[in-house]
């Protein structure tokens, strides 16, 4: 491991907090040592109160943020001498010590400080640093972990034998990290949880965080268990998106509302799944107590849901040890199976691309653990307290409502662009994780984030349908929601001089792809949990035709009708499909200022005036098009098919 401080970087994070904030994104960035939110740090800084008193603050890094992208505001300023009397109860309770917290924070709108703030506070440095290392994790975890540690790190580190996070783990830190810690100690190791230096400078700690990791990272390959081969295990090309989505489906049902699944079929997901152990080496537990929450203690190997929910209610039977707690749901967070791969499953996409991260960087520690003689995780009651930790009961107690769609999978055509674009958008601002497909390149790059995937494709190409339908069923586990609105409207043309180039093109993108769209999408929509929806971006044109647009208009006729035929047929199969008719939008691609001067003109009106040319004089944007469909996905619409929904400010020729 490589130190990633730059001298002529670090010069423009002035003061010790921006010097703070400055390491801890260099933590962030390596993956090996943080990974979504996990790690901490922290930074003492003398300052004055209101009352013009100086004391000693404590900035550590608050809840929610994590360390590749952290801000100033992200550290929770805390009393130092608050924390420190804390440390002083003989008991103190997890849910009260976080009650407490709150209070020694000086500034209101702070985050909440890290459950470890007590542990940074004793720690007798300027700057502390804290990470999971994988690679100190795995000496941890193998058998004799704590005699290689201290032959790995000497007098270097204090050893914290294993204690759940909280107060007890500071009370335990502090009374032993006393004894022990001498001139040479640079660190502390907590035993299967993680990694601590300290130093009077941000880049002291920081490097000394580099150092101790890269000794673990070649203690590994002086041992033959750093660079660690997988069964070889080529990616499928057989299609499996309604495998994967009858297995999204039964997740749901025993999670009790709808799941993304995220499949890796990779060379690591597929090979770990293949090995021939993986039934023993995959239940005993995970890298850290850290990752217990978002993965559960154990993977399900196989599809045999029902039998792992059996299972989990039986070891939350076992470990309540009479406790009065209410069981999460039993639903496995990581699936590993020797056809899919790695699965991930998480209430949204960003929860599941948590779950598939942590635990393909588990794949890594166990196969490496086992290289050194034998992967070991903590004992099941461990597991079960961090898994029902007072605090994650509370966090869950205080969390609010989903979103409309959370869990759920829409897709949209035509989605780089106009009403396209603004249903992904009203989309996403309901939870949904949505596939965009477009026959732009840009719909690729127009989104970063976890529930978005922009695929480019031409839906004139069958095949790339069926590739794109694929990619999006692996990428989320299924599809509830379809809106079709990708189409052309060509320059105007009369029948008498329509060729029939024109015509097939217009029916092709307008009429066919949809066809083979919503054939191919059929068997997806009806393994959807909550049944599927369907949502066709049709036109004015349906009910009211004008002159020179007849491959147009017959083209949405003709999906007009095809809707209604896929009411009656899949009303069966719990799919609703409903149609939008939308008229004069004019915040999409087709509509230049240029057209929309000569359409005004035209009807001998100015821009705004023709713009609300409507009943209601009232202008029509993509938004309003993309809420309706939106909302005729949800609840309000839940009894209603085949419905045939204008949204045109009204018109008198429909009216």
């Amino acid at each position: 491991m490589d130190s990633l401080w730059n001298d002529q970087e670090a010069s423009r994070f002035v003061g010790p907090l921006a010097q703070r904030v400055y390491t801890s994104r260099l933590l962030g960035r390596d993956r090996s040592l943080v990974l979504h939110g996990g790690g901490n740090t922290s930074v003492k800084i003398r300052e004055r109160n209101i009352f013009g008193e100086e004391e000693d603050i404590l900035y550590v890094k608050g809840s929610g943020w994590d360390l590749e992208t952290m801000e100033a505001a992200g550290f929770a300023p805390c009393r130092m001498a608050y924390l420190l009397r804390l440390s002083k109860l003989e008991t103190l309770s997890d849910t009260r010590m976080a009650d407490e917290f709150r209070i020694a924070v000086t500034a209101p709108a702070a985050p909440m400080p890290s459950v470890e703030a007590i542990l940074h506070a004793l720690l007798p440095a300027k700057f502390v640093d804290h990470t999971h290392a994988d690679a100190l994790i795995t000496v941890t975890n193998a058998p004799n972990g704590e005699e290689r540690i201290r032959e790995l790190y000497g007098q270097c580190v204090v050893v914290i034998p294993y204690v759940m996070p909280g107060f007890k783990l500071a009370k335990l830190c502090a009374e032993i990290f006393s004894r022990h810690a001498g001139p040479e100690t640079i660190g502390m190791v907590l035993m299967n949880h993680g990694l601590f230096t300290f130093g009077e400078t941000a880049k002291i700690s920081y490097e000394r965080m580099v150092d101790l990791v890269d000794r673990a990272e070649k203690y590994l390959a002086r041992h033959d268990a750093w660079e660690i081969e997988l069964p070889s295990a080529a990616e499928s090309k057989t299609a499996q998106r309604l495998e994967i989505a009858a297995l999204r489906r039964e997740v749901s049902a025993a999670a009790g509302s709808p799941v993304i699944l995220t499949t890796y079929g990779d060379a690591l997901g597929l090979g770990f799944a293949r090995r021939a152990d993986v039934s023993t080496i995959s239940q005993r537990g995970p890298a850290t107590p850290d990752h217990v929450i978002r993965t559960k203690c154990v993977p399900l190997v196989g599809r045999n849901v029902r039998a792992y929910c059996e299972g989990y209610q039986q070891y939350f039977q076992t470990h309540t040890a009479g406790r009065q707690l209410t069981m999460l749901d039993p639903a496995p967070r990581v699936i590993l199976d020797c056809e899919l791969g790695l699965c991930a499953i998480g209430r949204t996409a960003k929860d599941a691309a948590i779950a598939g991260d942590i635990y393909q960087h588990t794949i890594n520690i166990i196969l490496q653990a086992e290289a050194l003689g034998g992967w070991r995780a903590l004992p099941a009651q461990d597991l079960f307290d961090m898994e029902y930790w007072d605090l994650e009961q509370a966090k869950l107690k205080k969390s609010g409502r989903s979103l409309m769609f959370t869990g759920e999978v829409a897709l949209v055509t035509g989605a780089a662009s106009g009403i396209g674009n603004a249903c992904v958008e009203s989309l996403l601002a309901r939870g949904a994780a949505v596939i965009g497909l477009d026959v732009k390149p840009e719909i690729e790059r127009m989104r970063d984030r976890e529930n978005f995937l922009g695929i480019a494709c031409d839906l004139t190409n069958e095949q790339r349908i069926g590739e794109s339908l694929e990619k999006g069923v692996r990428a989320f586990g299924g599809l509830d929601i379809l809106i079709l609105n990708a189409g052309i409207f060509p320059k105007g043309c009369r029948i008498e001089e329509m060729t029939v180039e024109l015509w097939r093109r217009v029916m092709a993108i307008n009429l066919d792809a949809n066809i083979v769209l919503m054939r191919d999408a059929h068997p997806l929509l009806k393994a959807a949990p909550n049944g599927g929806r369907v949502v066709i971006i049709g036109s004015k044109n349906v009910p009211a035709p004008g002159p020179g647009a007849a491959a147009y208009s017959a083209s949405k006729a003709a999906m007009n009708q095809l809707a209604r035929v896929a009411a009656l047929e899949w009303g069966r199969d719990r799919i609703r499909i409903n149609s939008i008719h939308p008229n004069m939008v004019f915040d999409t691609g087709i509509w230049t200022p240029e057209v929309l001067q000569a359409r005004a003109q035209a009807y001998g009106l100015n821009v705004e005036e023709y713009k609300t040319n409507n009943v209601l004089h009232a202008e029509v944007r993509s938004h309003d098009v993309a809420e309706l469909a939106a909302e005729m996905c949800g609840p309000l619409f839940a009894k209603t098919t085949a419905a045939q929904v204008p949204v045109d400010g009204g018109n008198e020729r429909v009216i």
